[in-house]
């Protein structure tokens, strides 16, 4: 069997451009929420979980200061357990659930995946607990502080131990911010998460004004991107609307 890699999408946000890309405009665009999952001979990983159900019903009281800048579209039905059942998969069968970061469209979906290690940068674990960086960084702890069999990495970690599934720090969106490097058949695709919202993040250096907690590492991770573009890697965009329709969706797997 070799490793097999499937998108799901886990819910839409509404929000202006402007906050996406510097010198967007403010016209609405509608961002999916990606979730993927990968399936090695050894086991299965998670990259990301989504949104929280609590966004299905009471979305405006939970985003909290969130909600001005953004609407939520989140059906029952999108969350990530049943958008594992399209591949005949239980939430608890998970092996690994990696987080790219802690922001609530990326761990919301955390509390459905109870028995996976969670797999995280110790350095956004840390921020995601001090009251400073909650604050100021945007974290909700009832995301991800949830008891999970935890896995703290520093920089790379092969999470099956045979460099077809890297997690590589790409820091700057928040404190420990990573994406994730997966070896298919097909080739080397990276999956950005926050890193890079859109095609033009990477190609004109644009970043998201306000969105980052650090500028300059963010563009040093761009930049990084860059690099493996240039050998060949395919680079999937976090938030990209028009990059995510030629996305195979599952139970479609990506080659």
């Amino acid at each position: 069997m070799t490793l097999e890699l499937y998108a799901m999408t886990c819910g839409w946000l509404n929000l202006p451009l402007a906050a996406l890309i510097e010198g967007g405009s403010n016209a609405t665009i509608r961002i999916p929420v990606p979730c993927y999952l990968i399936v090695h001979p050894s086991g299965t990983a998670l990259f990301d979980s989504g949104l929280g159900t609590i966004c299905q019903s009471e979305a405006a009281e939970y985003m909290g200061d969130f909600a001005a800048l953004m609407q939520v579209e989140f059906e029952p039905g999108e969350e990530i357990t049943r958008r594992l059942e399209t591949l005949e998969r239980e939430s608890t069968s998970i092996d690994f659930l990696i987080n790219s970061h802690l922001h609530f469209d990326h761990a919301g979906g955390n509390v459905q995946v109870p028995e996976a290690r969670l797999i995280v940068q110790r350095r956004e674990w840390e921020a995601a607990h001090e009251p400073d960086q909650i604050a100021a960084v945007g974290y909700k702890p009832v995301d991800y502080d949830l008891g999970h069999d935890l896995l703290q990495i520093d920089g790379e970690h092969d999470v099956f131990g045979d460099g077809s599934v890297v997690c590589i720090p790409t820091y700057g969106h928040t404190p420990g911010h990573q994406s994730l490097r997966v070896a298919l058949p097909g080739g080397e695709v990276v999956l950005t998460g926050d890193a890079c919202y859109l095609r033009e993040t990477l190609e004109e250096l644009r970043l998201p004004p306000g969105a980052a907690s650090d500028p300059g590492a963010m563009r040093e991770s761009l930049t990084r991107l860059r690099s493996l573009q240039e050998r060949g890697a395919r680079i999937f965009y976090g938030h990209d609307p028009t990059f995510w329709q030629t996305v195979p969706q599952a139970p479609a797997k990506i080659v």
